[in-house]
């Protein structure tokens, strides 16, 4: 008889123990529900019409956040939610990177490709690419008329009108005899192949509007120009000499430059200028160069005051010297990317820009006169102590140091925050495969 009462005080236990766990996980499951219809809700915030992406007054710019909170609020729920699904073992490859435990984790990414437009985070999280419109398969990596490309190459798909999701066939390395001029609308998708643009002119993103360039190689970028060169199956115009940039973001909105390797051009690595906004810069890894990012076209230049950047999830890598970024007049969230290199500084700015630097890991070089990670360009400490530059949460190793300055002014932090920062801590986690990723179909990647 007693055998039997353990029996059933033990059957009893296990019993409420799983009832307590349905409980629990009921709960969790609720919240991620009601997180999910959250941000479908929000996510249909207003977008720029197509028709206007050429039109450059239409450019600049309605796209400014106008509730940064919000978009902070959203990127943490998703962080959250990550984290939760980890624990219930729905995504044992999560890494706590929001964007990769997106999409990632499944093995038939493949198949599911147009996933990844609702993954983006920070200022440029509406950058909805070619989402909605066909596939465009690149087969042919040849260049030869920037006028009359041939179907099948890179530059006649991104001069479409139509929304396009652009992948590749096979492994290529594509030169451009000339600036690769997109419209509107497109994603440029390296995934499962390795394409490598080099050794000729790069990507230009002018006056246009939804633009996703991920997973792509993208070094030794030269100028070109003095050509002719099509930007539409309608329209094409003469192109003086360009900077040599890898991508050259030029008075356009909503852009999503994403898992891409980028090193050694002429100019700059990722350039934003001339009014352009909501943009997300996230997961690259950046080596061997000089100027690395230019946010902001001149001091002069006021319509960059709109301009609002996510810099996030990023490895400042090998050979680096300065500009990462160099920050104009806008609003710049830095945040959980990796610096393990540079030569003369960081993050470097002028005309007045905030920078938002938020869990990011700085390691300074041995050079004792450059282990700041902050540079105000040509201004004086009478004029920047007003700037509002603020570090919070950042991990400085080997001696670097960020120099803040301003009254921490509310309004101005919150139009520079776009996502809830991790701890600097799993900086290295976050960031370990930024870059151009080597999937595989059928597997995760």
């Amino acid at each position: 008889m007693a055998v039997s009462r353990r029996w059933v005080c033990v059957s009893v236990a296990v019993l409420l123990m799983f009832c307590f766990a349905g409980v629990m996980a009921r709960v969790r499951m609720d919240s991620r529900d009601e997180g999910t219809e959250e941000l479908q809700s929000s996510s249909n915030s207003t977008m720029a019409a197509r028709g206007s992406g050429k039109d450059e007054e239409a450019v600049n710019h309605e796209h400014a956040v106008e509730n940064p909170d919000e978009v902070a609020s959203m990127v943490e729920m998703e962080i959250r939610n990550s984290t939760e699904r980890r624990k219930l073992g729905f995504f044992s490859c999560g890494t706590g990177n929001p964007i990769d435990d997106c999409w990632r984790c499944d093995p038939n990414w493949q198949k599911n490709r147009k996933r990844l437009a609702d993954c983006s985070i920070g200022f440029g999280k509406n950058a909805i690419g070619g989402r909605d419109g066909r596939f465009y398969v690149v087969t042919d990596p040849k260049d030869d008329d920037p006028v009359n490309p041939k179907p099948g190459t890179l530059r006649h798909a991104v001069i479409q009108e139509e929304p396009l999701w652009i992948v590749f066939k096979r492994d290529m390395v594509i030169q451009l005899k000339q600036e690769l001029i997109m419209n509107s609308f497109k994603t440029i998708d390296g995934r499962g192949v390795n394409v490598h643009i080099a050794n000729g002119a790069c990507i230009t993103v002018q006056f246009v509007t939804n633009i996703i360039i991920h997973g792509l190689h993208i070094h030794d970028c030269k100028p070109t120009g003095n050509a002719m060169v099509r930007s539409s199956p309608s329209h094409f115009g003469w192109r003086t000499i360009s900077d040599g940039d890898a991508v050259s973001i030029f008075g356009s909105s909503h852009i999503w430059v994403d898992h891409n390797s980028l090193s050694n051009c002429a100019d700059g690595l990722v350039d934003a200028v001339m009014g352009s906004t909501a943009i997300t810069i996230s997961n690259n890894h950046f080596t061997h160069h000089n100027e690395v990012m230019l946010l902001g076209h001149s001091d002069s230049y006021t319509k960059d005051k709109l301009m609002q950047v996510t810099i996030a999830y990023n490895h400042f890598g090998e050979g680096l010297i300065q500009r990462m970024p160099r920050c104009r007049h806008g609003y710049f969230h830095v945040v959980n990317n990796d610096y393990t290199h540079w030569e003369m500084y960081a993050i470097g700015g002028s005309a007045d820009p905030t920078i938002n630097s938020q869990g990011n890991r700085y390691a300074a070089p041995t050079n004792r006169f450059a282990k700041e990670v902050t540079k105000r360009v040509e201004t004086s400490a009478g004029v920047w102590k007003n700037w509002n530059w603020r570090s919070e949460g950042d991990l400085l190793l080997n001696g670097a140091y960020f120099t803040p300055s301003g009254a921490g002014a509310a309004n101005s932090y919150a139009r520079a925050s776009s996502l809830g920062a991790k701890s600097s801590s799993m900086v290295g986690t976050i960031t370990s495969n930024a870059g151009a990723l080597p999937c595989r179909r059928g597997h995760q990647c």
